[in-house]
């Protein structure tokens, strides 16, 4: 007891470097109560249950790594008897992208007709965005092919008017950490003609950005200033460039202290079930949880966790729940913190677990 109060008393005073912490102080002072009182309760607690919490502990952290290291041996680059697939035998389909005849024709054969039914947000048709109006004299709408570090927009502008339009030209521009590359050239429309024009973006962090714009165009053979067609804003997602990663507490810890950007957002959701609620954030945002399985079960009314993703460009994104179970209505109570290098980063992860709350409440 007499070390302890030594312990305490020379990390108050002026003499260390570095002063004790709160929470160094509060153990130091646990353990003085516990000498002084000599509980049989909390002599067990210490040396029978904290003995077992740190052997469970260090086991979950080896089957942990031992689980990572198992996935990285049997990640195969290339198979040893992997085809090898020569452009001269390659056609290009509709879509602009090359497909082996002999594979296509095989799959037609073995498959036939047949048609499986898939969710539309699995799908393709979850990259359309209708640009305009039924009733405006110019439709269009684009399919967004993101890949790691540029977008390509692939536009169909279809003339709903029987005017002949010339200049015709889409004219975009981007919020955020976006930049446009290469802009649509001006092209004329037959009525009731349609085309497809192209426009490709980069992406420079992992920022939520927005591409607005309008259409400008000339009627033939009317006099007079450009007609405009405003398009409807189309909101990247930041999804597309996060990816689960992990890291040992002791780096977590580290970089928690270093970011100083942090975004704070109230958990308001109709899930009861802790655990539950976890697993929807962590589909939501991409990140994955640092936090053991075994440190998760049970119930005792709250619950906390650390999240860790990566992004594409090599950006950290930290994340810690805390939340609680209230007793009288059965509601989850708490906060999210999210911790990033960067502004935009945090931002954009408080608005999409905000905007994923919104979601779930209202289905």
């Amino acid at each position: 007891m007499l070390i302890l109060a030594s312990i305490m008393h020379l990390g108050k005073s002026a003499l260390p470097k570095k002063p004790i912490s709160d929470d160094d102080v509060d153990w130091l002072s646990l353990c003085i109560r516990v000498l002084n009182d000599r509980s049989p309760i909390l002599q067990s607690i210490f040396t029978r249950a904290c003995r077992q919490s740190l052997q469970d502990m260090i086991g979950t952290i080896d089957l942990t790594k031992l689980a990572l290291s198992e996935a990285e041996k049997n990640i195969v680059k290339t198979d040893v008897d992997a085809l090898i697939n020569f452009s001269h035998i390659l056609t290009n389909v509709n879509d602009g992208k090359a497909v082996d005849e002999l594979e296509l024709s095989l799959l037609q054969a073995t498959e036939g007709s047949k048609k499986k039914e898939s969710d539309v947000s699995t799908t393709a048709l979850s990259k359309v965005y209708q640009l305009t109006g039924f009733s405006d004299p110019i439709y269009a709408e684009a399919y967004i092919n993101v890949n790691q570090y540029d977008i390509v927009l692939d536009v169909l502008v279809v003339n709903q008017t029987p005017d002949t339009l010339q200049n015709l030209t889409l004219e975009l521009a981007t919020l955020g950490d976006l930049k446009l590359v290469d802009k649509p050239s001006p092209i004329t429309l037959a009525g009731n003609d349609f085309c497809n024009t192209k426009a490709q973006v980069k992406v420079a962090s992992t920022e939520t950005g927005i591409i607005f714009g309008n259409i400008v165009y000339d009627v033939s053979g009317v006099s007079g200033d450009k007609s405009c067609v405003v398009l409807n804003d189309i909101h990247i997602d930041i999804m597309d460039y996060i990816v689960p990663a992990s890291c040992t507490d002791t780096e977590f810890r580290k970089m928690w202290a270093e970011f100083e950007w942090e975004n704070k957002v109230s958990v308001q959701s109709n899930i009861t079930d802790m655990n539950q609620y976890l697993d929807h954030i962590l589909t939501s945002t991409n990140m994955r949880c640092l936090t053991p399985k075994q440190a998760l079960d049970g119930d005792c009314g709250f619950l906390a966790a650390n999240l860790y993703a990566k992004s594409v460009f090599g950006e950290d994104a930290l994340a810690n729940i805390s939340i609680e179970q209230l007793s009288d209505s059965g509601a989850l109570s708490g906060h999210i913190r999210i911790r990033a290098k960067s502004q935009g980063m945090a931002l954009s992860l408080g608005d999409k677990i905000t905007h994923s709350q919104k979601k779930e409440a209202g289905a």
